[in-house]
């Protein structure tokens, strides 16, 4: 983890909003409401009945402040903690749960948990940012079960249910996945055709699901793990990639995911998913990493109440 929390923006409210903006707005404000960027139509009020950071759109007369149309939006916590809670989520490889965020930003564990499942949906990837992998390139594919064991229940000795993860991941590149009923070729292959170029050579293990799917690839190879077969051709066929994507995501959710709701799921998901795809080893510093997210914030709908908490916004 690579944080100056001596910087300004987490201590400064106007510091945090003048950093918000740059990286939302960095053409200069537009309105939320009607989609106005012409900034002779767009005023900043400054009077003192006025809360700080707020515009004015003359255009369709609506008001809105840097948190209007984002994941921040009526939240009572303080800018300066949503900046942190950013920068905290973004640059820890493991994650970082709700009670270490409770105690770090001096928040109340509701509060907390609020933001963090927020964060996560700002980090979600859209589909429509195109497929991974591509000509000349790999693509590996393999299925996990997430849910904790019965030994570890207090009370009822059942094993919880376990759900089933998906996830495709570009050798050298990006990640996606997602959460599916079943592993069987018609649950897997639209999610797989979809993410995945066709021109990709796919990389699996022995599941005959992908079989049928792999034919429509450049390529297919597999590995028998049920033999003991981890890799061959050279050290071409393997799925060593995803392997350990899986083990980050598992180590991140460790004591909690046997509980895991699958209503969140996908938003575990969706932050390992974020923080892989951006990590150092492409480019892509901890700021780095949590301006994404916070540019990502953009445009999500709001989900949950907000506890009450002191601050504004």
């Amino acid at each position: 983890m690579s944080i100056n929390f001596t910087d300004p923006i987490f201590h400064d409210e106007d510091k945090a909003r003048r950093h918000l903006e740059l990286i939302r707005w960095p053409h200069g404000p537009y309105c939320p409401h009607c989609g106005n960027a012409d900034p002779d139509t767009i005023t900043k009020l400054e009077g003192k009945s006025h809360r700080p950071g707020l515009y004015q759109c003359n255009a369709c007369d609506g008001h809105f402040t840097v948190t209007v149309g984002s994941v921040m939006e009526r939240s009572h916590i303080p800018l300066t903690k949503w900046v942190l809670g950013f920068h905290l989520m973004a640059a820890s490889k493991k994650g970082i749960s709700a009670h270490q965020l409770h105690r770090m930003l001096d928040l109340t564990y509701k509060s907390a948990w609020f933001m963090a499942h927020r964060i996560r949906e700002a980090m979600s990837i859209e589909p429509k940012r195109g497929p991974i992998g591509g000509q000349n390139k790999v693509v590996e594919a393999d299925e996990t079960f997430v849910g904790g064991k019965a030994k570890n229940r207090a009370f009822r000795k059942t094993p919880p249910k376990k759900s089933t993860v998906l996830a495709l991941v570009e050798r050298e590149g990006k990640v996606r996945s997602y959460h599916v009923a079943n592993v069987t070729a018609k649950e897997l292959r639209p999610i797989i055709v979809q993410v995945a170029s066709r021109k990709s050579h796919l990389m699996t293990d022995e599941l005959r699901s992908y079989i049928s799917i792999g034919k429509e690839f450049a390529g297919h190879s597999a590995v028998n793990h049920s033999r003991d077969e981890y890799v061959r051709l050279g050290g071409f066929a393997h799925t060593n990639t995803v392997e350990n994507f899986f083990s980050i995501f598992k180590r991140g959710i460790y004591g909690i995911y046997q509980h895991v709701s699958e209503a969140h799921l996908h938003r575990y998901l969706a932050e390992f998913d974020f923080r892989y795809s951006n990590r150092i080893g492409l480019g892509i510093s901890d700021a780095g990493r949590a301006a994404r997210a916070i540019k990502g914030a953009e445009g999500k709908r709001l989900m949950y109440r907000q506890p009450c908490e002191a601050g504004h916004a």
